[in-house]
C-alpha cells in the first residue's frame, strides 16, 4: 500500500512551505527534500540559500531534481520527503519542452511509494487572466497538473496568510 501523499497549495509567501516543512518533520524520521528550483539569477539564489537556511539543523538531505521528479522520488526510498515546489518543476518542463502529460503521468505513478510525500504548488489560477499566450498556455498548465495531483493525494491543503485550509481530508 502506498504511504499518505499530501499537496500544499497557495500563493507567493502564503506560508505553503513552511507548512510543508512541518508536516514532513513531524514524521519524525530523516526527512528528504526535494528541489525543483534552478538559479538562473543571483535573486533565485538568495532564495534557495533562504529555503536551505530555514532547514539547517533539522537533517534534511536534498536530492536537486528541476526535471527528474519521479526519478527523485524513487532515491528518497521510504523517507518522507518534501518536493518544493511542482510550480517550478512545470516551469522547467515547459522551458525545456518536455512531455508534460508524460512527465506528469511519470509523478504520479511515482507518487505510490513506501513514504509520505507532501508536495508544494502554487495556486495561480486566482488572477487576471495573463495578457500573453505563453503565460496563459502556463497558468493552464499549472491548473491541470495541480487538478491531477490533488485527485490523487489523500489530504490537499491550500494556505493562505500562513493559515492552511483543508480542502480533502484532514491534517
Amino acid at each position: 500500500m502506498a504511504a499518505h501523499v499530501t499537496l500544499v497549495l497557495g500563493g507567493a509567501r502564503s506560508g505553503k512551505s513552511a507548512l510543508a516543512e512541518r508536516l514532513v518533520l513531524a514524521h519524525g524520521r530523516p526527512p528528504v527534500y526535494v528541489a525543483t528550483a534552478e538559479a538562473w539569477d543571483d535573486e533565485m539564489r538568495t532564495r534557495i540559500a533562504e529555503h536551505r537556511a530555514q532547514r539547517d539543523g533539522q537533517g534534511w538531505r536534498t536530492i536537486e531534481a528541476p526535471l527528474a521528479l519521479p526519478g527523485a522520488l524513487a532515491l528518497a526510498g521510504e523517507a518522507p520527503v518534501l518536493v518544493d515546489c511542482l510550480t517550478l518543476w512545470l516551469t522547467n518542463l515547459m522551458l525545456g519542452d518536455h512531455d508534460i502529460p508524460g512527465a506528469t503521468a511519470a509523478l504520479l505513478a511515482a507518487l505510490d511509494r513506501a513514504g509520505p510525500t507532501v508536495l508544494v504548488a502554487n495556486e495561480v489560477g486566482l488572477g487576471i487572466v495573463p495578457d500573453n499566450a505563453l503565460a496563459r498556455r502556463f497558468r493552464d498548465a499549472a491548473g491541470r497538473l495541480n487538478q491531477q495531483v490533488a485527485a490523487r493525494a489523500d489530504t490537499v491543503v491550500f494556505t493562505a496568510a500562513g493559515l492552511p485550509l483543508v480542502l480533502k481530508g484532514a491534517l
